[in-house]
């Protein structure tokens, strides 16, 4: 079932819903905030390397588990959620929290600020 909404409908509260309602398994979660965290201070995104790295180090500097399967479940989050992926149970573009930048050498990954934020304020779990 595809959705699509517009920016003005992004930034209401059932814009955020919306965005909020796709069903986030918990290991997806964790990857969600980790991406958002770590790509939001990059407004032209990191290649996919260093984000795994950053992750990586954020999770070890909070104390946190760093599965054996950390990099699928990051790669698995970041392809569900970001625009032009058409995978199986991804979201629609119009709620898409990632996307590749145009014009860019190798796999760089972004994060549309205001997509995350609205999705942050909408996400229903505590923080892990």
């Amino acid at each position: 079932m595809e959705q699509t909404l517009n920016q003005s409908e992004l930034k209401s509260a059932p814009g955020r819903a919306a965005v909020a309602k796709f069903d986030v398994g918990r290991a997806d979660l964790a990857a969600l905030r980790d991406l958002i965290a770590v790509l939001a201070p990059q407004p032209k995104g990191l290649r996919k390397w260093s984000v795994m790295r950053a992750i990586r180090a954020r999770r070890d500097n909070d104390g946190r588990d760093i599965p054996l399967k950390f990099e699928n479940d990051v790669e698995r989050a970041f392809r569900r959620f970001c625009a032009g992926d058409s995978i199986q149970g991804g979201v629609p573009r119009a709620a898409a929290l990632f996307y590749r930048p145009k014009d860019t050498a190798g796999e760089v990954w972004a994060v549309d600020a205001e997509m995350a934020q609205a999705w942050l304020d909408a996400e229903p779990f505590d923080a892990d």
